[in-house]
């Protein structure tokens, strides 16, 4: 299967003619097989960054912030376990310039969905994206 397909959908224009997502990736979350399946050239997630996003305890999240591609994300609000939800919601440090970027995290059984927003993209513009592609993912057995 070509996970490419679904890192291109993720970075179409929203109902509203912008194209919030910037970045993405699609990653495995097996025990043992964690690993990037796809993703867009600007963001490079570790095996650990995986491990981390797919476990089950996200206590120290709240805390301590999580990192995706060596970036460090504070939790704004996680409904991971939420039926129909199953995401993250983070926001980025700021950069060299001082922008803050909105991430999502979607979770299926098998795979994670990570998809960081433009600049100027609400964090509820990139999560309605990646709730498509887990809704999908996980009602085909991923």
């Amino acid at each position: 299967m070509s996970w490419q397909g679904y890192i291109d959908n993720l970075k179409t224009p929203d109902n509203s003619g912008t194209c919030p997502v910037s970045e993405a990736a699609i990653c495995g979350i097996t025990s043992g097989q964690e690993s990037v399946w796809a993703s867009s050239p600007g963001i490079q997630v570790t095996v650990d960054e995986i491990k981390k996003l797919g476990a089950n305890d996200r206590s120290s999240f709240a805390q301590n912030g999580v990192y995706i591609g060596g970036v460090r994300c504070r939790l704004i609000r996680d409904q991971m376990d939420f039926d129909g939800i199953f995401a993250l919601d983070l926001k980025t440090s700021a950069d060299a310039e001082g922008n803050t970027f909105s991430i999502c995290v979607g979770k299926a059984k098998t795979a994670i969905v990570i998809a960081k927003g433009t600049k100027d993209a609400s964090g509820g513009q990139v999560s309605s994206k990646v709730f498509k592609i887990i809704e999908y993912l996980r009602k085909a057995g991923y």
